[in-house]
């Protein structure tokens, strides 16, 4: 189609529009691989487009286009076939890893076809103009006061509006998320599989219709949060209403075929097996399901979806999910909160949902653990892995900020000897860490190990973890002002380094947000506590 139709300069102006937005606009990047790409162009390009030539396009030139289009042809094609029903099939073996494959002529009957001139499918079309690509950059003029924190605009028994117009970096774009919040999906494990269920073929269903926007750089996500239907969307302010709007739409009228639902709940049986078979993910599903009271496990889950799950229920299941909601959102960058507030006005009208009764939590209650040693031991799902996974966690319980910096002064100060001990002198295992745990609001920190069960059992790993930290214990005691001063110096410089790029800022506000802490100046707080720490 491409080769009958020719180049089309709508289309390269279109792309052309696009780079040049995203490079005018784009964040920074880190800087060895902005050095290495510079490397790798000047390798390439002219030196006055070093900078440039891997992202800018600068002259239109259809007979070079039309040229690398006729050499897309089938008979140049390397066709690759990866499937497990190859299976003794393939009588070659590769020299490096021995994987097992076979090489073949293409069938004559394909081929034949391909050489002849047959009839092109008449769906296959070039894309309409583009809706999304932005043109307006304008920095909008504030309609408030200007805050150093995100303030709420707007608050009603149906949501609430957390809003902060960008000051700092000044560029034309924003960052749009709603938590749209219900009681009903931790009400049972089957509630949690419908609701992943319908999360997943609400992504599907917004995969084509919000494909151009996905071209013209506006980006969005959809996830299944433990209490709530999670919407991110970024991207040049000037369209980003248009695709926001589109994904409440899709929302709102929301259906699906059979078979697309078929293709997901299989899709689903194999993503919840994969976290079942691997260490890591199982290691944390228990640890949660253990200490936070009402959560559904992972195997609860997959018995749950392997039982089968019907149409009518999931139909039934996002019709409740929809009637009562509570959406509460954070709106940040270059929108006024006039604009800010049509967001949430537009979750309402058209989703038609009633405030909910009683408020619904957004984090789980915690398990307070007796002051007793309590071991719980998993045998892997799969048979065949030797890896294995150990954790010893302590709960502290519910602390103040003050509490939470000394526990991140403690780990940062554990991580050096924790490693050297654990993984350099022991061997137990390459992936050792101890890190601070915040589950959900409760304190405590862990030290893991990931190790192998045909080398050490998990007995005497865990011994070994409790040897260290007596160690540490003594080590700790020994500790000079200096050296815990020095300490604390580090930290404060690590929560006072400048945000890169805004979705840094973003990333931290909302998470107060969807937490419902509202904890803005958390960062701020903690350093102060710090420096009392020292004082």
């Amino acid at each position: 189609m491409l080769q009958k139709t020719g180049p089309d300069q709508r289309i390269w102006e279109e792309i052309q529009k696009i780079e040049a937005n995203e490079f005018h606009y784009q964040e920074q990047t880190d800087p060895v691989e902005y050095v290495e790409s510079l490397c790798e162009n000047m390798q390439l390009f002219p030196k006055e487009d070093i900078l440039t030539g891997d992202q800018l396009l600068f002259e239109y030139k259809p007979e070079i286009i039309a040229e690398a289009l006729n050499q897309l042809c089938p008979q140049r094609a390397n066709l690759i076939l990866l499937s497990a029903s190859h299976e003794g099939q393939c009588h070659l073996k590769e020299k490096w890893f021995g994987t097992q494959y076979n090489v073949e002529d293409i069938d004559k009957h394909w081929s034949d076809i391909w050489a002849s001139d047959f009839m092109l499918n008449p769906d296959l079309h070039l894309p309409e103009e583009n809706r999304y690509i932005a043109t307006d950059f304008d920095l909008k003029v504030a309609d408030c006061p200007q805050t150093e924190y995100p303030v709420s605009i707007l608050n009603t028994q149906q949501g609430c509006l957390w809003y902060k117009k960008d000051d700092k970096f000044k560029i034309p774009k924003a960052y749009i998320r709603f938590h749209l919040i219900s009681p009903l999906i931790q009400q049972s494990a089957e509630n949690v599989v419908l609701f992943d269920t319908f999360v997943n073929i609400f992504a599907h269903n917004l995969a084509e219709p919000a494909y151009e926007a996905d071209v013209a750089q506006l980006e969005y996500k959809l996830v299944a949060g433990e209490h709530g239907l999670i919407i991110r969307v970024k991207g040049f302010n000037h369209k980003l209403p248009l695709l926001f709007q589109l994904i409440i739409d899709h929302l709102a009228d929301f259906s699906f075929t059979p078979e697309v639902f078929e293709m997901i709940t299989e899709q689903l049986k194999k993503t919840y097996f994969n976290i079942l078979i691997k260490p890591e993910t199982l290691a944390k599903d228990i640890r949660l399901l253990i200490l936070e009271h009402g959560r559904w496990s992972m195997t609860d889950k997959y018995e749950t979806l392997m039982k089968g799950l019907s149409i009518d229920s999931l139909l039934l299941f996002v019709k409740a999910f929809k009637s009562q909601l509570f959406a509460e959102g954070l709106v940040q960058g270059n929108f006024t909160s006039s604009e800010s507030k049509e967001f949430l006005d537009y979750v309402v009208e058209k989703l038609q949902f009633l405030p909910q009764v009683h408020p619904c939590p957004v984090q789980f209650q915690v398990t307070d653990l007796p002051t007793a040693h309590l071991l719980c031991k998993v045998k892997t799902l799969n048979k065949g892995d030797a890896n294995s996974e150990v954790t010893v966690y302590y709960q502290s319980g519910a602390r103040s900020l003050r509490e939470y910096s000394l526990m991140e002064l403690l780990v940062m100060y554990m991580e050096e000897p924790c490693f050297d001990f654990l993984r350099t002198k022991q061997t137990l295992g390459y992936h050792v860490y101890p890190t601070c745990r915040n589950t959900s609001g409760i304190l405590g920190f862990s030290v893991t190990v990931a190790t192998q069960a045909t080398k050490y059992n998990s007995e005497l790993v865990d011994k070994k973890i409790e040897e260290f930290l007596s160690c540490f214990e003594e080590k700790l005691k020994q500790l000079t002002e200096e050296a815990f001063s020095t300490q604390v110096t580090a930290l404060i410089k690590l929560k006072e380094c400048e945000d890169s790029h805004l979705g840094e800022e973003v990333d931290r506000n909302w998470t107060e947000v969807v937490t419902q802490q509202y904890l803005f100046d958390r960062l701020v707080r903690e350093v102060r506590k710090n420096v009392k720490v020292v004082i």
